[in-house]
């Protein structure tokens, strides 16, 4: 673990004295309800590495939860953001509008699936992004329910809350949640029943959620469907294309809109734009935040021009909603997506992680499953013998991994899934260097987990 790197460089103790001191105050003044996945305070970050205030360097295989698909701070957004904060900060939109927000809009109508005419309404947040989406399906179709599915992610706001599926850290004593939220069950091929094949289990799930719609909703009733096109911190699943394809069928047969959550999976994550395409589907509503704007909050609903124009002036909208930095920061993002053709370098990275973690699964059997699609990348712990999932392993890997200088998350609702979201910059070197580390990592903890046996 003391080789030397040459982008990684965490000197001992960990945590240092600065970043020691200064979690003492966060002690003091933050509630302990925000959670940490490391004990580190970042000074200075760049592409894929993270300097922390001692000087310790990483490899960020986390991206800010998906946030950085593009990288710490790419010179391209941060000339955009401080030729428009010298132009004018704010105004509101509401108040008194301005270009980059139309041009932004104009841009997303471009880049997401489906030619037709769409509109947008740009926002702060993904859950706000999903609180929205839901409102303008409602008033469209003058319908109340909304269908999201088991392990699904979508805010931690109330109704976010409400169409998400892990009861523990969102949920816990925090209801009663919305009324007229209901919950499929989406597909975990690692799961399938034995002798099933991929095509099979997918059209079980599709009929699970036809009889859904007999038993426990209505289609006269429902407003929308929202779906994770892959699923993020329900463990980074990925689903049948069929499946996907058969859920959107079935709500275009029964006037149920489809809302793709792409809050995670947007911006090339998965190897296109949007995951939508991928699936071959054409949402109605698709949500938008994280990597659209490389970090400062900004997120988007971009929607049929029909739908989306359904509620009236005021009914939707907000104070900060499209902040003008926030908008030249996204034009910023999505020209140098396509300028440098990140859609492709997320195949290529994912490819790499993929390959590495295959290898290591033969000598290393607790890893159950190895699964992505593009750069969204997971890596599932079981332990074979007992068929539980490997929690504690996982968060052993996480701390060893940050302690070795590569920050990574767990994701899955046992947490026994390691989710790779490093940036689409990242560079060949550092992508092996931190996988070489990781592979070491868990080979270290596997042999004292088989040995304590």
């Amino acid at each position: 673990m003391k080789k030397h790197r040459a982008y990684v460089s965490v000197t001992a103790p960990f945590p240092g004295p600065k970043a020691r001191a200064l979690l003492e105050k966060r002690k003091q003044y933050v509630p302990l309800g925000i959670g940490n996945t490391t004990p580190i305070f970042v000074q200075q970050a760049g592409g894929a590495q993270v300097t922390d205030v001692d000087g310790n360097v990483f490899l960020d295989f986390a991206g800010a939860i998906g946030t950085l698909n593009v990288g710490h701070c790419p010179p391209e957004v941060v000339d955009a953001v401080q030729k428009q904060a010298s132009q004018y900060i704010h105004t509101s939109f509401h108040v008194a509008m301005y270009e980059p927000y139309v041009r932004l809009a104009e841009k997303l109508a471009e880049i997401t699936p489906g030619d037709y005419p769409k509109k947008t309404i740009l926002l702060n947040s993904g859950a706000e992004a999903v609180e929205n989406a839901v409102k303008i399906a409602r008033k469209f179709t003058g319908k109340p329910g909304i269908v999201s599915f088991t392990r699904g992610f979508h805010g931690r706001t109330l109704l976010g809350m409400s169409l998400t599926s892990k009861v523990r850290p969102y949920k816990y004593r925090m209801g009663p949640f919305a009324p007229a939220t209901y919950k499929a069950m989406y597909p975990y091929p690692l799961h399938r029943p034995e002798g099933m094949t991929e095509d099979q289990y997918a059209a079980f799930c599709v009929a699970q959620f036809e009889d859904f719609l007999l038993t426990e909703a209505a289609p006269e009733e429902l407003a929308a469907v929202i779906m994770e096109p892959v699923q993020g911190e329900g463990g980074f699943i990925v689903p049948p294309v069929s499946f996907v394809k058969g859920i959107y069928e079935v709500c275009r047969r029964n006037q149920i809109l489809f809302i793709c959550d792409e809050i995670q999976t947007g911006f090339g994550r998965t190897g296109t734009m949007f995951a939508s395409s991928y699936f071959g589907i054409e949402p109605d509503l698709i949500t938008m935040s994280k990597s659209l704007a490389a970090g400062i909050p900004l997120s988007a609903v971009t929607g049929r021009s029909a739908i989306m124009d359904a509620p009236a002036p005021g009914e939707i909208g907000g104070t900060y909603g499209g902040s003008p930095i926030g908008c030249a920061a996204a034009l910023a993002v999505i020209e140098k997506i396509e300028r440098e053709q990140l859609c492709d370098r997320a195949l290529a990275i994912g490819s790499r992680i993929i390959d590495c973690f295959t290898a290591l699964q033969e000598r290393v059997p607790v890893i159950a499953e190895v699964r992505g699609l593009g750069a969204m990348c997971g890596v599932e712990f079981i332990d074979p013998s007992s068929k539980k999932p490997m929690k504690e392993f996982t968060a052993k890997v996480i701390q060893a991994s940050y302690e070795a200088g590569v920050i990574l998350l767990s994701a899955g609702i046992y947490g026994n899934v390691v989710r790779f979201l490093a940036p689409l910059v990242i560079t060949d070197e550092q992508l092996q260097e931190g996988l070489d580390i990781l592979s070491e990592i868990v080979l270290q903890l596997y042999s004292k987990e088989h040995l304590s046996k």
